[in-house]
């Protein structure tokens, strides 16, 4: 038997007895306390139940048109078979996830985490240090191919180097007293934001495996870095928006605040704003990816926008993303630098001569000086 076929059933029993507001109905099974689900996904299944038991008995012709093509009723949508009489369209099982399906997978990932970290008591230290993390341009999703730009990239060789380049990260940071980690998430992490495999703007991209799954393997590798900075210490996770994954990256920095949400040992600036500002000692560290307002404003908007945060003697960095590869210059108010993306160049890039030298960078910054060293973890050029 399906999962969900207690629940439907249960829907069409209490409005069948009368109990015709939806809204109601999920109320009083939820009362029932019989569910696993919240009484919203509850509305959501009995909504959906009740509108197909009425489609398909206040429409007996369309049930005799399903019979004919060989669709079963329960797998009709809306439109596209092409009848005397009615038009049917029917999933595909390799148009992805039906809703049942990825409400189960929702459900089962509560379930098996119980969103519960004990707090990590910190000792404080004298001379402590920022590390800064900021995996950029991980574009998971991204296909690079040996054979049409020389290099291999996809979804498995974007975790692997984005686990390798943390812990890389980390290693290199052992000699320091880090107090404090910033993570600095967004920027492209995700290659595509549609299922027509086009960025945000509808850019066609050369991807590797399905949108959904896509979105999984990035939220596990959050996660599983998360974990694993917080052992060191205290993390703030900055999101910045970015122009290939604009919907779905903010999504994906939702589920990740949402999933830490009762963890003493994380921060989160996780909304929509282009520009993110974050205060250290006498540091003022503004992040952004890079596509937005032009370089040579950012000291300018720094000073308008962080003005709660600033103070005469800071030392004012900003950190882009976007570009792929490494640029750094000291302007009037503020040093500029954008960061190396541990991807390879795709098809078009390649073609083009946008080539890039992959790799992750970290930042420590000490309390009073200022940014004191640069961390870089490269890629082997000689991998393939």
């Amino acid at each position: 038997m399906h999962k969900y076929n207690h629940v439907k059933e249960r829907a069409i029993e209490l409005y069948r007895s009368g109990i015709t507001n939806l809204k109601e109905l999920a109320r009083t099974m939820y009362s029932e306390g019989s569910y696993e689900q919240s009484e919203n996904n509850l509305y959501q299944l009995a909504r959906y139940t009740i509108r197909k038991m009425e489609a398909q008995e206040n429409n007996p012709g369309l049930t005799k048109a399903c019979e004919e093509a060989g669709v079963p009723f329960e797998n009709v949508k809306h439109g596209w078979y092409k009848g005397k009489h009615w038009s049917i369209a029917f999933k595909q099982d390799n148009d992805g996830p039906t809703f049942d399906d990825m409400l189960n997978d929702h459900l089962d990932a509560i379930k098996n985490h119980t969103f519960k970290y004990e707090p990590i008591k910190r000792t404080v230290v004298a001379d402590g240090h920022l590390l800064v993390v900021d995996p950029a341009d991980v574009h998971i999703g991204k296909l690079s191919t040996v054979f049409a730009t020389g290099k291999d990239y996809n979804n498995q060789v974007a975790v692997q180097r984005v686990k390798e380049g943390v812990r890389g990260i980390l290693e290199k940071a052992s000699g320091f007293q880090i107090d404090k980690i910033l993570f600095v998430a967004g920027n492209d992490i995700l290659h595509i934001d549609s299922p027509k495999r086009t960025t945000t703007s509808g850019t066609p991209q050369d991807t590797d495996g399905m949108w959904y799954d896509n979105f999984l393997i990035a939220k596990r590798l959050y996660v599983e870095v998360l974990e694993e900075l917080m052992k060191v210490a205290d993390v703030h996770f900055v999101f910045n928006p970015s122009n290939h994954d604009y919907t779905h990256g903010f999504f994906l920095a939702d589920a990740i605040q949402t999933w830490f949400k009762d963890c003493k040992n994380i921060t989160f600036d996780s909304d929509l704003r282009h520009r993110k500002y974050f205060k250290y000692g006498k540091n003022l560290i503004g992040t952004t990816h890079g596509d937005g307002a032009k370089q040579n404003n950012l000291g300018e908007l720094m000073s308008i926008e962080a003005t709660d945060d600033l103070n005469k003697g800071d030392f004012r960095y900003w950190y882009l993303h976007h570009y792929h590869h490494k640029m750094s210059k000291d302007t009037v108010s503020c040093t500029i630098e954008t960061l190396r993306t541990p991807s390879e160049a795709d098809r078009w890039h390649a073609d083009n001569g946008y080539m890039n030298m992959p790799a992750i960078e970290g930042f420590i910054h000490s309390k009073d000086k200022g940014q004191i060293a640069r961390l870089t973890h490269y890629f082997p050029l000689d991998e393939n």
